[in-house]
């Protein structure tokens, strides 16, 4: 067996661990300030959900890109440009263009995410051999939560004590260092037959891409249309409903806010390693349960905004709610990240990941909107909006069943007529 720890994969990682610590940094502290400054949870949601529109619309140029050109040269460019714009945007700050510049800063590296994600991704089964696909996205979502399990707390501190410009150059920081990272890369190019470096046949590329998962891995697309459902309940509690109820509800601090990231992002650090130790026992029917999971681990918080609780009490149950709900989204995104790269060859990888992300991030911004008029409007029973989409996020888990157990089935039978 090859040996997982290679000079490639741990540049990728140690590249990934850095970026992220930026990224998780600068989202902190962008979102408290919007939420400081507009009180309004449809307004922080919009912000949001604008911002993952070019991911979604973009993705599939990116993708087609990661299979046309050389990864390592478009990860550095991306890394250089991301750090560039937010040196920028951090020069130009004032008083009176800050929700504007933030918005716009917010879209532009949405932007440039779009072709990051999928060439990251992409990269992963070129360095890696099929028995180690797993274990390999498992550390590195591992090491990038371990990156994110500080930028929380540190970013928020940093935030509450100096500002929105100090925690914006110290992200500028962190993309220059990924960039040197990923310099020293070296990967072996892999190229369907007459593939050339021009963009003449971008559209016969995306008609690849769609015919792959429409004719040849239908289980492939039904998967990634049960993530999309899932994630548009989710994220939409998420990433809208965490900071909006302990900075707005609760009333807390945004040091508050990046200790309830910092936790769930042990979370995801255990969800990593869990699925990278069972990745060689895991059975994929066991995925229905992992969704199930995910929906249950909401009723704590939402008993705790039901009772006549404390403020600490309250946050204390969010918390664990969160913690248990980052668990079961880790697991699963690993294991199921994992199953669409083992059944897709390496010179579609781009352009199927980007699919991939395209369908997934679609409910994004629908669920990040809904949630954020649901927690303005119910933000005095925020209980009955946690409560009843953990309801229905576990039942969808518990409906799936049969989907994972014919998945498994065919999965089996596949790699039974390859031996």
């Amino acid at each position: 067996m090859e040996r997982l720890w290679t000079k490639n994969f741990i540049l990728l990682v140690l590249g990934q661990v850095c970026s992220l610590f930026g990224n998780t940094m600068l989202r902190l502290a962008l979102s408290m300030y919007l939420l400081e400054k507009t009180g309004s949870a449809a307004v922080f949601a919009g912000f949001l959900s604008a911002a993952v529109l070019p991911a979604i619309l973009l993705s599939p140029f990116g993708g087609v890109l990661a299979d046309r050109g050389d990864k390592r040269h478009i990860m550095v460019f991306l890394d250089v440009l991301a750090g560039s714009i937010v040196l920028c945007a951090a020069l130009a700050l004032t008083e009176r263009n800050t929700i504007p510049l933030i918005g716009a800063l917010m879209i532009a590296l949405s932007v440039l995410g779009a072709f990051e994600t999928p060439t990251v991704q992409a990269c992963i089964p070129v360095m890696l051999t099929c028995g180690n696909i797993t274990k390999g996205n498992a550390v590195v979502n591992q090491a990038a939560s371990l990156s994110a399990l500080a930028a929380p707390a540190f970013g928020g501190v940093l935030y509450a004590m100096l500002g929105l410009e100090p925690v914006m150059f110290a992200s500028v920081a962190c993309f220059f260092l990924t960039a040197l990272a990923e310099c020293f890369i070296r990967l072996e190019e892999q190229r369907t037959k007459g593939q050339e470096r021009h963009f003449s046949g971008m559209g016969n590329d995306f008609a690849v891409g769609m015919r792959f998962l429409l004719q040849e891995e239908r289980d492939v697309l039904r998967l990634l249309l049960l993530a999309a459902g899932t994630r548009f309940f989710v994220m939409g509690v998420t990433v809208v409903g965490l900071p909006f109820l302990v900075r707005t509800v609760l009333g807390l601090g945004a040091e508050y806010a990046g200790v309830a990231e910092s936790v769930s992002a042990v979370a995801v650090i255990l969800g990593s390693a869990m699925a990278g130790l069972l990745a060689e026992k895991w059975k994929t029917r066991r995925l229905a349960f992992v969704l199930a999971a995910m929906g249950a681990s909401l009723f704590p918080a939402g008993v705790a905004f039901f009772l006549p609780f404390g403020a600490g009490a309250r946050y204390a149950m969010v918390i664990a709610s969160f913690f248990a709900m980052s668990l079961a989204v880790s697991i699963f995104s690993i294991f199921a990240v994992s199953l669409i790269q083992q059944r897709t060859p390496n010179a579609l990888m781009g352009r199927v990941m980007a699919h991939t992300a395209a369908v997934t991030l679609c409910a994004q911004p629908l669920g990040q909107m809904a949630y954020g008029f649901l927690f303005d409007i119910f933000r005095h029973t925020v209980s009955a909006v946690l409560l009843l989409t953990g309801s229905f996020v576990c039942a969808v888990g518990l409906l799936s069943v049969g989907f994972f157990r014919e998945f498994e089935e065919n999965e089996t039978r596949d790699n039974g007529s390859l031996t």
